[in-house]
């Protein structure tokens, strides 16, 4: 029996609507007319489902359509409409500027001295020619790093690249990494150890992947090592990985399977020798940068290319 025709007129769906399903708010994706009825693809928008993907029949399901019209304005009764001018400040923020923009626009005004050998590293990653870039930052010991690696985040986020992040670092560093990243480029990293991953899970179902929980996690090494976690880590979609003193690193399938999935990639190892501005750009073909144990023209899938510039 088919439904009223006043109900069919009322259910108003398309790509771009905002429906609520199962208790959770939906983006809809798709609508698709099928013979089991009105088939509809859904990415979660509310906290538990953020991201992930779905399809419901209407026929099973009670979908409840958000309708736009029917939103209440409610007045800001903040001191000088605070709330409102924060509102639109964040929005303004969140919105990408375009990925070929020349220059640096968030990364010069971040609590870091201005060096130029450092601006040379942020502007090879924002390089638009280099559409998937992967950088090796061999500085020595005390050149700021970690400072190159946040002031490449941030200028990725501010051009709407960097929406999902991962950061691998050694265990001893994990906590002064979140830190700096936070403290001096507001930059917000979720520590996803053994111990963080356990407290995610008390809230999320069993089958639930939990590097979807958050969009940008800092784990140690170890965590890498787990062969249980890593099959998790490789099915999600990174926008940039960052892999700190990645000349501890002897398990190159890992790192190179992660490598060739996301579009940015950054390794951060100290070069005995090396002074500032020792960068190594990323480029696809075998690898022909001195120590990496690996001849060259080997031909085998690296994805470093060793460009060496500034007073090393």
């Amino acid at each position: 029996m088919s439904a009223p025709v006043n109900e069919q007129v009322e259910f108003n769906v398309a790509p771009g609507s905002v429906v609520h399903v199962r208790d959770e708010e939906w983006l809809v994706t798709g609508v698709e007319q099928t013979g089991d009825g009105l088939l509809i693809r859904v990415r979660g928008l509310s906290e538990l489902v953020r991201d992930t993907t779905a399809a419901f029949y209407k026929s099973l399901d009670k979908i409840e359509v958000v309708d736009p019209a029917e939103a209440i304005p409610v007045a800001d009764a903040s001191p000088n409409y605070r709330r409102a001018r924060l509102w639109l400040e964040s929005t303004l923020r969140k919105t990408p500027i375009p990925q070929d923009h020349e220059g640096l626009t968030v990364s010069t005004r971040m609590l870091a001295d201005k060096l130029e050998y450092q601006r040379i590293a942020v502007a090879r990653a924002l390089d638009p020619q280099n559409v998937r870039p992967r950088i090796l930052i061999a500085d020595a010991v005390g050149l700021g790093k970690t400072l190159e690696i946040g002031m490449i985040l941030s200028e990725l986020a501010r051009r709407g690249r960097a929406e999902r992040v991962l950061v691998v670092t050694p265990r001893h560093v994990l906590e002064q990494m979140q830190h700096e990243l936070w403290c001096r480029f507001a930059l917000p990293f979720v520590r996803l150890d053994s111990a963080g991953i356990q407290k995610v899970r008390q809230t999320l179902p069993a089958t639930r992947n939990p590097f979807t929980y958050f969009k940008r996690a800092i784990i140690s090494i170890d965590t890498l090592k787990s062969a249980r976690y890593k099959a998790h880590l490789q099915k999600i979609r990174w926008d940039a990985v960052v892999i700190d003193e990645s000349h501890n690193l002897t398990n190159a399938g890992t790192l190179w399977e992660l490598a060739f999935r996301v579009p940015v990639l950054r390794a951060l190892a100290v070069q005995p020798g090396a002074g500032p501005g020792a960068h190594n750009v990323a480029g696809p073909g075998p690898c022909c940068c001195q120590g990496c144990g690996q001849a060259p023209g080997s031909g085998a899938p690296r994805a470093v290319l060793h460009v060496q510039h500034g007073n090393a």
